[in-house]
C-alpha cells in the first residue's frame, strides 16, 4: 500500500476513519517519523499527528508508552477543564492500547511479541494536532523566547511535583547517569576501536580532568540529598508549541524520554542548548549568554520555584556545567566508535561539537559564581 493507504489504515486502528485530505511527512526531529493527517469524515475536519516510533532508540516502547499515558492521564484528572490546545491526547484504540505494532504491514493483537529491532516490526502511535501554534528551533538570542520557555518547563514541572516519577521506566537506561557515562567514554577511550584517539588528545584529557566535577550531582544522589522527579530530558526550545499570537507557552511535546530524574537536568540543557553564544557545533566564539540564563530562570522559576528544595535550588548551575560535559563527552565517544548515534554532517562533526560543548564547559566554569548569585537572587524574589 502506498503511503496515504498506510496512514487510513493505521488512523482506522485508532478508530478514527475518514477521507484524507492532506498529509505531509514532518522533516523536523531527529529520532521518530513523523506525518501530519487531515481527513473529513463527513460533518468536520479533523487534524493528527501520525508517529513511527524508533524502536532503535527506545529498546521498551511499551513500556514508553505507559509512561506517557500515566503522565497525560495525570495531567487531565488533575485539570479537567484545561483547553485541550495545553495538553496532549494519545488516541487509543479498541482495545485501550495508545499504540499498534504492524507486522509486515498488518496489525498485532495485544500482548503479542515483537522484536523492536527487527524491521520487519514497526510500531505507530496518533496524537492530537495543536493548532495555530509554533515552536522555535533556537531562541535566536530573544531574552523573552527563553523567559517564556523556562516557565513552560517549569509549570511541567510543577505539574507532576506530586506525580511518584518511581511509577516511570527509564525509556533510556542511564541516559542523565553522568558518572556511567563518563565511565563509558574512558572505556571507549581506552579500546579506541576506530583509531581516532591520538587525533583528540587534548578533548581527552579535558573530560578527564573534570570527570570528578561530573560526578558531582551522582553523588548527591546516592548521599540523598537530591530527589528523583519526572523530568523531561529534552528541554530544547522546539519541545515548546507556543500560542501564534501570544506566545504563551501551550504544551511541553516529545515525552518519550520522560523519566525519574534531576530538576537541574532539564534546567541545565536548556541553558546549554538556548543560553550560548555560538550553535551547538560552533566552538569558536561559544560562551555562556547570562542575559539569557537569567531570563530563562526567571521563568522558571516563576513556575517551579515553590516546589522545588533548598538542594535543588542549589544544584541548578551546577547541572548546567554538568550536562554539558556529559554530552561534551557523548559526542567525542561517538566520534571515537565512528559516528554511531548522533547524525553527522561531515567526518568530523561529532569532534568539532564535544570542541564547542567543552568550550561552553570551561565559561560556565568561569562564570559558575554568577550563575548561581542570579540563581539565588530570582528565588529570593519567588
Amino acid at each position: 500500500m502506498d503511503t496515504k493507504e498506510k496512514l487510513a489504515y493505521i488512523l482506522k486502528q485508532f478508530r478514527i476513519e475518514g477521507e484524507i485530505l492532506v498529509y505531509r511527512w514532518i522533516p523536523a526531529g531527529h529520532i521518530n517519523t513523523a506525518y501530519y493527517v487531515a481527513l473529513y469524515n463527513g460533518k468536520e475536519m479533523y487534524q493528527f499527528l501520525v508517529q513511527r516510533v524508533n524502536t532503535y532508540v527506545f529498546r521498551d516502547p511499551v513500556g514508553m508508552m505507559r509512561n506517557i499515558e500515566l503522565l497525560t492521564e495525570h495531567v487531565r484528572k488533575a485539570e479537567p477543564k484545561m483547553e485541550k490546545r495545553r495538553r496532549l491526547h494519545f488516541r487509543h484504540t479498541r482495545d485501550r492500547r495508545n499504540y499498534i505494532v504492524l507486522h509486515d504491514g498488518v496489525v498485532m493483537g495485544p500482548g503479542e511479541p515483537f522484536d523492536p529491532l527487527d524491521e520487519h516490526y514497526e510500531f505507530w502511535r496518533v496524537y492530537n494536532f495543536i493548532e495555530y501554534s509554533e515552536s522555535f528551533e533556537t531562541a535566536e538570542g530573544n531574552p523573552q523566547v527563553l523567559r517564556m520557555s523556562g516557565k513552560a518547563f517549569g509549570r511541567f514541572l510543577k505539574q507532576f511535583s506530586d506525580f511518584d516519577a518511581s511509577q516511570l521506566i527509564e525509556s533510556i537506561p542511564h541516559f542523565h547517569d553522568t558518572a556511567y557515562r563518563l565511565q563509558a567514554f574512558f572505556e571507549t577511550v581506552a579500546a579506541d576501536p576506530c583509531g581516532r584517539a591520538a587525533h583528540c588528545a587534548q578533548e581527552i584529557r579535558q573530560i578527564r580532568e573534570n570527570a570528578d566535577f561530573g560526578c558531582t550531582l551522582c553523588h548527591q544522589i546516592e548521599r540523598g540529598e537530591l530527589p528523583m522527579r519526572v523530568t523531561h530530558n529534552d528541554t530544547k526550545t522546539n519541545n515548546i508549541l507556543f500560542d501564534m499570537d501570544t506566545m504563551d507557552p501551550l504544551v511541553i511535546i516529545d515525552l518519550d524520554t520522560c523519566m525519574p530524574g534531576l530538576a537541574c537536568y532539564d534546567f541545565g540543557d536548556t541553558i546549554r542548548f538556548a543560553a550560548c553564544t555560538a550553535q551547538e557545533d560552533q566552538p569558536e566564539g561559544m560562551g555562556l549568554d547570562l542575559t539569557l540564563m537569567k531570563a530563562y530562570t526567571e521563568g522558571y522559576l516563576s513556575e517551579a520555584g515553590s516546589v522545588l528544595t533548598h538542594n535543588e535550588i542549589e544544584s541548578l548551575a551546577t547541572g548546567a556545567a554538568v550536562i554539558t560535559l556529559e554530552l561534551a563527552s557523548r559526542f567525542l565517544m561517538d566520534y571515537l566508535v565512528g559516528d554511531k548515534y548522533f547524525r553527522i554532517d561531515y567526518p568530523e562533526h561529532n569532534l568539532i561539537r564535544a570542541r564547542a560543548q567543552l568550550a561552553l564547559f570551561r565559561d560556565m566554569m568561569a562564570h559558575m559564581d554568577d550563575m548561581r548569585e542570579i540563581i539565588r537572587e530570582i528565588a529570593g524574589q519567588q
